[in-house]
């Protein structure tokens, strides 16, 4: 059983009782570090005992070491370890294999396995390249569970430990009580000494409980300095009653439970030592008398890095080691000169200033510490899949977790946010501080149409009124500040041109939202941010916080974090509810609580499908209770590689024009009573009395049962017997006589569209009403659409549903909106067109019609195409606005014909309820579900009972439409087979 109390010389230094006097009690019932409770000492006191002198001396430094220079730092710590004994290392800037590799050396020429430490407050990426960077404690600060905080803690741990690093310098323990604070800032959890004791705690927990050894900082307090210590002494001229009712409180608190390390920060405090020049580190009257006999604190003690100007600029060589030793301290961190202190130690023995026995119990608890941590069982660290391991997807739903928590709404004047009607919002989303795409205007634009503006924190004046002239026809514009530092001294970033923006937009009449990446601080540099009509703190740049601040605007997820400190006007706790969610969130697995080894299933098939060359690429969304939680692309507009997918890039819908585009808008005109399904087709086209269309009931046409002919290929008649286009019916050139595109450099005369229109009315009806799919109907739609709206049926969806929802790239005749080139081809369409099809819609009756048709003609990519599944998801509503009544959609997604063996909804394909037929969907998917399969290669679908919404777009025509590999391999179908059973039950 070790001894928990340790004994040190008094007699130097009589002040510190008068100080451990003046400071309250600690709280009851401590507890003692876990590592001073082992009941099984043996290695650790069987190492002490072959140790010499000098030996037990090394042990108490601990020197900075980096994987990022040259082999003469190598050499440098190499010799320290082997000659001097040295008892840890403090690992800095570098990657985690080069760090792995040399702590394997290192470890390897120790007598006495060393102590790896690292200074990661927010995690390895602090000082490693490679790793997950978590937020810094600021941001922290503004998250109400603080459960998450020890996940991190605990996660941080497991990838310290996978490092082969036993303690981490942290949590930093600081009360940020003054806005001026060059070095601690968004380091600190807050101003609240509850809310920074409460927080630091959990965080020290997780680590602890993993595992790892903690060393709050920077004690006694250093949120109240206006100096940097890594450069000067700071000063705390404050009382020791106010000291010891704020700053302390948060220290005494982890003392309490448990905590393992305490870091003493370098301060001139008079309160508890009068001597000038003397930095807290280096007095007895904190360390010894404050920090160990009146807060009764028994872990380890660590020095703040003594090479920092605080202390190293007041004494020579090895001088402050001892001086830091002589106060109390256990560790000696970044010693600077090992050797030159070990001699002044030795001789500060041989003069009585210290004893043996107190080096001894120093050195005792050291060991104790290494034996606690496992390295009476050192293994060398396994560097295969090392970086892998560190990235492993389980730590991103926790940063992502975080993120959402702590994105906080400040400011939201007349509930701009969410932003609603989109069809109202001519939008621009600006970055202040980066000429470079960020990731909130990424994610911003996955909600709607935004132009986006980047501009570089020093650009000219020219370039900034040139920006503000091109910003004048918006109504709304979203700024992200950008680009920013944690530097109080550099104004964290921030340039007076984000002001002068700022300024300008807001005495504009435009709607602005600002979001802010940086500390709460840096409020200062931008006072006409809080003229804008919503603030929204993000706190630091990461960019799954840029991700959760565009989605809070947009109401993909509601603001929960509060603000940890008052200033700029707003109180601490400040924080605005934006409500629950109203449009789809994007977010990860776990979200939802799917498996991402059963998700990469999704990616075999994906590959396999470009493998095999059923399409050349492919977009596939999942979507479950409104979160996209799988969104990704694969393999490339053509077979060749040149251009791979993206999200945001545009495929052909086909045949999921028919719900996505025309039954839409029969649903609404059912609603609006311009429509009654049981009533016959002459009923709105007077002109079909008399022909065998004139009885054809709606609902009966729009579930395919009404005995309508499959397709006609109408431009079978518009070529002659060699397949040349008739000169009668298309022409080159656009004219008045010509004016309807069918393809690149092929236009249709104006009147044929009659004789279109004439082929479907004289074609076939068939007396046995029996399930057989058609398009001709859609034809018919068409026409009634357009003549009860007096618009196009492409105008008349874009303003009732795509505009208002936000669907950017979801609409008929993309060439007339985007670049060709974002355009997914189609076929080599060598019969008709003889040409590629890129941006013309492949269907040939389509095309024949402009493009715009009631079968075919919409295009999208997967994301809008999800939203639009999730308006049906919901019941008509979306984005806080109803489109369609419940009852509307349950009428058109559920089963009309159950008695005539057809499986069809309104418009809607379901699954085959008789398990001894195919079925177009996976068995996984529920009786009530809903969705279409387009002949390009496309599917999307929705299940009610799961809140399921899968998207796959391809395009499998090219290059060749007759070799439908897509369907023999059933990829579409697999692939949301997978994502059922990806979340299980």
């Amino acid at each position: 059983m070790i001894r928990t109390v340790f004994s040190f010389r008094i007699s130097t230094c009589i002040p510190f009782l008068l100080a451990a006097a003046l400071v309250s009690a600690p709280l009851a019932a401590q507890q003692d570090p876990a590592f001073l409770k082992q009941t099984n000492t043996r290695w650790a006191d069987s190492v002490f005992k072959t140790m010499t002198p000098d030996e037990r001396i090394g042990q108490l430094f601990m020197v900075a070491a980096y994987s990022n220079k040259d082999a003469k730092h190598v050499k440098t710590i190499s010799d320290l370890v082997k000659n001097n004994k040295i008892g840890g290392l403090i690992f800095f800037q570098g990657g985690p294999v080069r760090q792995a590799n040399l702590t394997n050396k290192y470890q390897k020429l120790s007598k006495v396995p060393l102590l790896i430490s690292i200074d990661g407050e927010w995690g390895l990426a602090m000082r490693l390249d490679s790793t997950i960077k978590y937020p810094k404690q600021m941001t922290l600060g503004a998250i109400e569970n603080d459960s998450l905080i020890y996940a991190m803690g605990h996660d941080i741990a497991m990838q310290c430990k996978r490092m082969g690093i036993h303690v981490n310098l942290a949590p930093v323990a600081d009360v940020n009580n003054n806005p001026k604070n060059p070095v601690i800032g968004v380091r600190s959890f807050g101003e609240s000494k509850e809310a920074v004791a409460r927080k630091a705690a959990m965080y020290m927990k997780g680590m602890q409980d993993a595992g790892i050894m903690t060393s709050a900082k920077h004690f006694p307090g250093h949120g109240d300095t206006e100096s940097d210590s890594h450069k000067t002494l700071p000063e705390i001229l404050h009382p020791r009653e106010h000291i010891d009712s704020l700053e302390l409180y948060p220290f005494k608190q982890l003392i309490s439970e448990g905590l393992s390390g305490m870091m003493v920060a370098h301060l001139y405090v008079p309160a508890f030592d009068t001597t000038r020049n003397t930095a807290t580190t280096l007095s007895r009257n904190v360390v010894t008398g404050l920090l160990r006999d009146s807060l009764h604190f028994k872990g380890l003690i660590f020095t703040d890095a003594l090479d920092m100007k605080g202390v190293s600029k007041f004494y020579g060589p090895g001088e402050v080691n001892l001086k830091a030793l002589l106060a109390g301290n256990d560790v000696l961190l970044f010693a600077e000169d090992v050797p030159a202190a070990i001699a002044l130690i030795k001789k500060a023995v041989a003069e009585g200033k210290i004893t043996q026995e107190e080096i001894d119990q120093h050195c005792k608890k050291i060991l104790y510490a290494k034996q606690w941590a496992g390295l009476n069982h050192y293994k060398p660290i396994k560097t295969k899949n090392l970086v892998e391991d560190l990235n492993n997807p389980k730590y991103d739903w926790l940063l992502r977790r975080l993120a959402d928590a702590s994105v906080t709404v400040l400011q939201n004047r007349n509930n701009v946010l969410p932003l609603m009607r989109l069809d109202t919002v001519k939008g621009a989303v600006l970055c202040i501080g980066n000429k470079n795409e960020v990731e909130f205007q990424r994610t911003a634009a996955l909600y709607t149409g935004l132009t986006a503006f980047n501009i570089d924190r020093d650009a000219k004046n020219a370039t900034r009124d040139t920006l503000i002239s091109k910003l004048e026809k918006f109504n709304t514009i979203l700024v992200s500040i950008n680009n920013t530092n944690v530097k109080l001294t550099d104004n964290f970033g921030i340039t007076p041109l984000a002001e002068f923006l700022l300024d300008t937009l807001t005495k504009q009449n435009k709607r602005i939202v600002v979001s802010v990446f940086a500390s709460p601080y840096a409020l200062q540099f931008i006072p006409s941010a809080l003229k804008a009509d919503a603030v929204v703190m993000g706190y630091e740049e990461l960019p799954v916080v840029q991700q959760v601040a565009a989605q809070v605007i947009f109401g993909g997820q509601s603001a929960r974090g509060k603000f940890p400190v008052s200033y700029a006007g707003f109180g601490a706790g400040t924080a605005v509810h934006t409500g629950p969610p109203v449009r789809l969130s994007y977010t990860l697995p776990e979200a939802v609580h799917a498996s991402r080894e059963k998700l990469a299933r999704i990616d075999s098939l994906a590959m396999e499908g470009i493998r095999k060359k059923a399409y050349p690429g492919c977009q596939v969304i999942a979507v479950k209770d409104g979160q996209v939680f799988y969104m990704k692309s694969f393999g490339s507009f053509t077979y060749d590689g040149q251009r791979k997918v993206k999200n945001s890039d545009i495929y052909d819908l086909a045949s999921v024009t028919k719900i996505a585009a025309t039954t839409a808008a029969v649903m609404k005109f059912t609603e609006l009573n311009y429509i009654n399904l049981d009533s016959n087709l002459s009923d709105y086209l007077p002109g079909l009395v008399g022909s065998n269309k004139a009885n054809i009931v709606l609902r009966e046409m729009l579930t395919h049962q009404a005995g309508l002919e499959a397709w006609i290929p109408f431009w079978k008649r518009t070529v002659n017997d060699s397949g040349a286009l008739k000169s009668s019916i298309y022409r080159k050139m656009w004219s008045d006589s010509f004016p309807i595109r069918v393809a690149t450099g092929v236009y249709i005369q104006r009147s044929y569209k009659d004789s279109i229109y004439k082929q479907l009315v004289s074609s076939s009806v068939s007396a046995e009403k029996k399930y057989k799919y058609s398009d001709l109907g859609y034809y018919f739609l068409k026409r009634i659409i357009e003549e009860k709206s007096k618009i196009l049926l492409s105008d008349y969806v874009s303003k009732t549903f795509y505009q208002p929802m936000g669907l950017q790239t979801m609409g008929y005749l993309p060439r007339l909106r985007f670049e060709t080139a974002r355009i997914a081809p189609t076929e080599k369409d060598m019969a008709f067109r003889k040409q590629v099809l890129q941006g013309d819609v492949h269907d040939q009756g389509a095309a024949m019609l402009g493009g715009v048709a009631g079968h075919a003609g919409l295009f999208s990519n997967a994301n809008d195409l999800a939203v639009m599944m999730q308006l049906y998801l919901n019941k008509g509503t979306y984005g806080g606005v109803r489109y369609l009544d419940s009852a509307t959609v349950n009428e058109f997604t559920r089963i009309q014909f159950p008695a005539n063996d057809n499986r069809r909804g309104i418009g809607f394909d379901k699954p085959e309820p008789d398990t001894k037929k195919d079925s177009p969907v996976c068995r996984n998917a529920s009786l009530s579900s809903f969705g279409h399969l387009g002949f390009t290669g496309t599917m999307t679908w929705a299940d009610p009972e799961t809140g399921i919404v899968y998207v796959f777009l391809s395009n499998r025509v090219y290059p060749d439409a007759d070799d439908n590999r897509l369907a023999k391999l059933g990829t579409r179908s697999s692939i949301l087979k997978v994502i059922y059973e990806s979340i299980g039950k």
